[in-house]
Formats: structure tokens, sequence, C-alpha cells
């Protein structure tokens, strides 16, 4: 009999042992556990190690406190009637606060779907007094919009909206490709604007450049001339001072300079024969030719007097070249 008592008492020490060691649990990290006594609330374990009565108590659900993303797709029409898919991507989790982990879990069956059905709610209100180009250009506004109104609702259930992201938008496929062709015309438009514009400052530049360079030929053409009168005048000066007649020095001048002005045409143009009269009566002839022209260039300045209108002297007369 003694002994038979010992062994209910070794068997009853079991059976509270393992009643104690079954009313254990742990919770993890950025985790709550729910218990109820006889299916009523009855307290929220934390992170760590718990005790439950065994029995009477058990755990109903946990609620976790981990940041969490819903990505929405919503199909609505704008203003301008062009049908767009939107992606919302809402970020949440639940305050960790006794009493939002309680209306987390008893006051809303499914959280998804309800912050779904308040995310079509507002984009379809909002979108469809937008033109398509203000879609895009906007929404930055939809996402604030949809994070007020969630944030607004989703308190009372004890979760908190952290962000709400507006992270595609996708017009229908022939709409998209016709705002990419306005697009591209445009660019083209804008570029063949700069090029003319280009052309155009070339154009003035070149043109700056012609006439700069017109002026400056035209100094130097001046000066050179100017050279050449003085250098003449003291060819003459010279040849006076040596015995020699002012009409014959000129003359000796004068075709000095038509022998290097044939020079430089033989050296520089593509003539290959120059006929010209070079026995020494026609190198007579040339220079009483260039006489004779200077002579009657001054005769006739002087018979109309200063009300004439000026005319260029005579040029010496050129022999004929053959290409």
């Amino acid at each position: 009999m003694q002994e038979a008592m010992i062994a209910l008492s070794i068997l009853g020490g079991l059976f509270v042992l393992v009643l104690f060691f079954s009313g254990l649990f742990t919770v993890e990290q950025q985790t709550r556990a729910i218990v109820e006594r006889f299916g009523k609330f009855s307290k929220i374990a934390g992170p760590g190690l718990n005790f439950k009565v065994p029995l009477i108590d058990r755990i109903a659900g946990r609620v976790t406190h981990r940041v969490r993303e819903l990505e929405i797709g919503v199909e609505s029409k704008t203003k301008d009637d062009v049908f767009v898919d939107l992606k919302i991507a809402v970020q949440f989790f639940v305050h960790e606060s006794d009493e939002a982990v309680v209306a987390a879990h008893y006051k809303l069956m499914n959280p998804g779907q309800q912050i779904s059905s308040y995310v079509f709610d507002t984009v379809r209100a909002l979108v469809p007094d937008m033109q398509i180009d203000h879609v895009f250009a906007e929404k930055e506004k939809i996402a604030s919009a949809v994070k007020d109104r969630l944030a607004d609702i989703m308190e009372r259930f004890g979760y908190t909206i952290l962000q709400a992201l507006v992270n595609d938008i996708q017009p229908d496929a022939k709409v998209k490709a016709a705002m990419n062709q306005v697009n591209a015309s445009a660019r083209l438009k804008e570029a063949a604007k700069n090029e003319a514009e280009a052309r155009k400052i070339r154009v003035i530049a070149e043109a700056e450049a012609e006439a700069r360079a017109k002026e400056l030929q035209g100094v130097g053409i001046a000066r050179q001339r100017l050279a050449i009168a003085n250098g003449l005048k003291e060819s003459v000066e010279a040849c006076s001072e040596a015995g020699i007649s002012p009409e014959e020095a000129t003359k000796m001048v004068l075709l000095t300079q038509h022998y290097d002005t044939v020079t430089a045409v033989g050296a520089n143009s593509k003539a290959t024969v120059i006929m010209l009269p070079y026995t020494p009566t026609g190198m007579s002839q040339v220079g009483d030719q260039i006489m004779q022209a200077l002579v009657t260039g001054d005769e006739v300045a002087g018979g109309l007097g200063d009300h004439a209108p000026h005319r260029p002297q005579p040029t010496p007369s050129r022999t004929k070249s053959e290409a």
C-alpha cells in the first residue's frame, strides 16, 4: 500500500512538471503574443520566455512590429479619358503599445485587404481629375493623399502608415507610344532650331571675317602703292642728281617696273608664253608708249580743270599672253 502511494506521488509530480513546462513559451523579438483565457483576452506576452496557465490559457495569435510592405495595382481613368495602371506601395507596422496590439489583432481580420480598399478609393477619387501628363508630374501628390487617408483610418486599428509610394505609372501602350512620338518631335524641332542658330552664327562670323580681311587688304594695297610712289620719287631724284633728265629717269624707272611685272607674271601665273617686243627698237617703243600714256593723261586732266570728275590715269599698254 505504501509503495502504491509512493508510485502515485511520483506520477503526480511528473504530471505537474509536464503541466508546468507546457505552460512555458517563448516570443520572438519585435513580436507580441496574445494570451486568452477561456476565449477571452487575458494578457500580452512580450519577447522572451513567458508562462501561461496550462489547460486554461492559450496563445490566440502573434502580432509583429516589423515594417511590412503591401504593393497594390490600381487601374484608373484620367480626365482626358486615358486608362493608366498605377502601382502603389504602402509600408506599415503595428505600434508597440498594448492598445495598438490588441486593436490590430481583434479589430481587423485582413489588414492587407482593408488597406487595398482604401488605396483603391483614394486613387480613383484623385486621378480622374488629372490630365495624363499631370498624373506623372503629381505622383507625389497622389502618394501623399494615400498616406494621409490611410494614416487617419488605420490608426484606429493599431496600424501606423510609414510611407506610401507610387512606384510605377503605365498608360495604355498606344498612348505611351504617342507620348514618346510627341516628345521625339519636340526634341527634333529644338535640335533643328539650334542647328539653324549655329549656322547663322557661322555665316555672320565668316562675313565679318571676310569684311575685315578685305579692309586690311585695302589698307595693305594703299600702303604698297604709297611705298611704290615714294620709291619712284626717290629714284627720279637720284637720277636727276646723277645728271639724267627727269624724262629719261622716269622712263627708266617705268621700264624697270615693267620688267619686274613681267618677271612676276612669268613666275606666278600659269602662262607659258609671253609675246613682247624685246628688241632695242621694241623696248624703245614700249618706253615711248608708257610716257605717251602719262603725258596724255596729264593733258586731259589739265584741260578738264578742277570741275572735271576724277578719272584714273590710263595704265601702260600690256602685252598679250597665251596660256
